[in-house]
């Protein structure tokens, strides 16, 4: 069943296409069927891929193609933010769903969750995930307190003027841009864009915007990851060619193999 943009805040999706032909075709397979593509409009910047996977998208008469050429050598997080506005500036809609082209929606209630708990409030600037996957408990706990032992270690030498890298904290803060609803208009209103610093898209808005009054909401991975899959850094995997026994490749055939097999 599709979703629709009756009785609902109106929506529009955006994904960003980066060499990775074969997930692209699948996440947008998915995506067809889990929207009403005649009501929610779909834009998908191909981020200067130069390979089958454009070839693919041109092929698609229901989403919105936008080219990007790069004119700069480019560091990776500003290269997909810079695509992310392209798609921001024709968006006409209250929302915008951002996606990864690794993101593969199963269930479309998820959009209507997102949708339900943004419309709550003007304030709300953003709902999203604050984790990539969905990790087994035990999994978590163990990743918490690694990272809690590096970050205490770190800030320990800190304080004894000893050289260390810098303590990054334990515990995720930013909405994870895999699939996260975004208020349009507040980001349009106040000036910002995806592409504002050399950071990840989103991160730095998610700095800024508290500082004016607005709140982002965030959905337990327990709940985001029963509608859909994601291929953590799939593109990566993908574009760098990691070893087929790399866990990112492992997981990337893994989920693959489970949509192909339906």
């Amino acid at each position: 069943m599709s979703v629709t943009t009756t009785s609902k805040p109106s929506f529009s999706i955006a994904l960003v296409n980066y060499k990775t032909p074969e997930v692209t075709a699948i996440c947008l397979e998915l995506l067809k069927k889990a929207v009403n593509v005649a009501e929610v409009p779909v834009y998908v910047v191909d981020n200067n891929s130069n390979d089958e996977s454009l070839a693919h998208l041109k092929s698609l008469d229901w989403i919105h193609l936008i080219e990007r050429k790069a004119t700069a050598p480019e560091v990776g997080f500003m290269a997909h933010g810079r695509a992310l506005d392209l798609a921001l500036e024709q968006v006409t809609t209250d929302y915008l769903l951002l996606m990864h082209t690794d993101t593969l929606i199963y269930d479309p209630k998820i959009i209507d969750i997102l949708l339900e708990k943004i419309s709550t409030s003007s304030q709300i600037a953003a709902v999203g995930c604050l984790e990539q996957v969905k990790r087994p408990m035990m999994a978590t706990a163990w990743r918490l307190f690694i990272r809690s032992v590096k970050y205490y270690s770190r800030k320990a030498k800190e304080a004894l003027g000893i050289k260390t890298r810098e303590p990054r904290l334990f515990y995720e803060i930013y909405l994870k841009s895999f699939c996260t609803l975004w208020n349009a208009k507040i980001i349009k209103q106040n000036n910002m864009s995806f592409a504002m610093v050399e950071r990840i898209p989103g991160y730095e808005m998610q700095d800024q915007l508290p500082k004016l009054g607005y709140q982002f909401v965030t959905i337990p991975p327990r709940e985001m990851f029963k509608y859909l899959d994601h291929i953590e850094a799939g593109t990566v995997s993908m574009v760098n060619a990691l070893g087929s026994n790399h866990k990112r490749v492992k997981n990337y055939q893994a989920i693959l193999k489970k949509v192909k097999s339906g």
